[in-house]
């Protein structure tokens, strides 16, 4: 090691020396071994920096001193935050997909400020089911026979390929061994369940004949997936439901279709193409049917399970259903939001409030943040846009409508927009063709004159930070 390294860690200064350092530049009474932990680890990493020569040179003690004060404070703050999204993607899956309606958020609070019936039958006293509390309306809105939820869709069918066919064969369409949020495909989901992949036809054309020969004693199931992230298109061919159904019956096998997107109702845009709802596919006679909460649907985070009451009841048996459970605050927002559904007032539910919203209205509330945003040096104008899906659902269908453009001269859009992520609250905005664009099909109308002020804000932060 050399002479100059050996300089520059004996230049670290004392762990008590930037503990005075702290207290001179803050009233504020922070626990010692807070301020102690967060000290010694800014000090390993500078020694980590200087040994690895990243460092060559060791920060001034009142600048360390700062440093610790600004990790200490956004430790202090919930990381987790809430988001303006003016990006126009609708499911955004990084930014939480769904936001819940109202009535939902008021549920939840009920449920989560005390406890709660959640497993226990309040007449007999007995203990009961979570699932007792979600089952009926979920069979009443869909005519299925019988329903669970746990915790995702990726769990749903894991659960269901595991109870179901563990250790044997399910046959799937080549073209249908779709990849999931954050890589997991298919193939893996089968792989952890313990179930042998029986790929059949090619990636553009399966037919019912493939099925019909790959079916022998080691089948477990047959497995439709709806493809509904992406599309191919020209020379294809599928298997319908409504085939698998009966070649199903015909060789004693179940049937599982993860319809991924959870759709209960059609949806309130004619813009957007026909897909199918959990009813048609619940009417179609399959064995069991998959689905998310949080996509279609509108409500949180959810693996929806309908089907034949004893293949959901065998599901419900099986160990792993204890791991996949869902809490009781999905439990809470999910019945609030089924309720809006059953009781006629879908667009209580914010997705689909977005997605009913007319050119005239976003045409409007566009005019009128354009003319708050006096910003000298920012250009706004109203361009032609289109907000997308997103989240697994329909990904690249476009609705068209305006969106608000902001250019600027004198400035990186990328630092700009850098800029009002990290306001607060934060807007996450979207780049396209040297402008920044804010879509207002996914903002609240009470969020406008809030995007207004942020802009103004972010825009001053930007510039400070592009002269540093």
């Amino acid at each position: 090691m050399g002479s100059d390294i050996q300089d520059l860690l004996r230049g670290l200064p004392a762990v008590d020396r930037v503990l005075l350092a702290v207290s001179a530049l803050t009233q504020a009474d922070l626990p010692h071994d807070l301020v102690t932990a967060e000290i010694q680890r800014q000090i390993a990493e500078l020694r980590k920096g200087l040994l690895s020569g990243e460092l060559t040179v060791v920060p001034a003690l009142d600048t360390l001193a700062r440093s610790v004060l600004d990790h200490l404070h956004q430790a202090s703050h919930p990381s987790l935050k809430r988001v303006i999204n003016a990006s126009g993607i609708l499911l955004h899956t990084n930014l939480g997909r769904a936001p819940l309606a109202t009535e939902a958020l008021e549920q939840i609070q009920q449920v989560a400020a005390g406890y709660s019936n959640l497993e226990i039958d309040l007449e007999t006293g007995r203990r009961g089911s979570r699932h007792d509390h979600i089952e009926e309306i979920l069979c009443r809105l869909t005519g299925a026979e019988a329903a669970m939820v746990v915790n995702n869709n990726a769990g749903a069918v894991l659960l269901a390929l595991t109870a179901l066919a563990r250790g044997k064969e399910a046959i799937v369409s080549r073209g249908e061994l779709v990849e999931i949020g954050g890589s997991f495909r298919i193939p893996e989901v089968m792989e952890a369940g313990g179930v042998v992949l029986r790929e059949i036809g090619s990636s553009n054309r399966t037919h019912l004949r493939d099925y019909q020969q790959a079916i022998g004693p080691q089948t477990g199931l047959l497995l439709k997936v709806h493809t509904s992230n992406y599309r191919i298109i020209g020379f294809t061919s599928s298997v319908t439901a409504a085939e698998l159904v009966a070649l199903a019956q015909e060789k004693n096998l179940p049937l599982l279709e993860d319809l991924g997107s959870g759709l209960l109702r059609p949806l309130p845009n004619a813009a957007l193409p026909e897909e199918p709802t959990i009813a048609e596919v619940v009417a179609s006679g399959v064995d069991l049917l998959t689905c998310s909460g949080d996509k279609l649907l509108g409500g949180p985070q959810a693996g929806l399970i309908f089907g034949r009451r004893e293949l959901v009841e065998k599901l419900r048996r099986h160990p792993l259903a204890r791991a996949l459970r869902t809490d009781k605050l999905s439990l809470a927002a999910l019945d609030a939001t089924l309720r809006l559904y059953q009781q006629g007032d879908d667009l209580k539910i914010p997705l689909l409030r977005f997605l009913a919203r007319s050119q005239q209205e976003l045409v409007e509330r566009s005019r009128a943040l354009a003319a708050c945003l006096d910003v000298p040096g920012v250009q706004v104008e109203i361009v032609e846009d289109a907000a997308m899906m997103g989240g697994g659902a329909m990904p690249e269908l476009q609705i068209p409508g305006p969106a608000l453009a902001l250019h600027v001269e004198t400035l990186s859009l990328d630092r700009l927009a850098a800029a009002l992520r990290t306001a607060e609250p934060s807007v996450v905005a979207r780049i396209h063709n040297d402008r920044l664009l804010l879509n207002l099909r996914t903002v609240e109308p009470a969020e406008d004159s809030l995007i207004a002020e942020l802009v103004k804000k972010s825009f001053q932060v930007a510039i400070a930070s592009e002269k540093r």
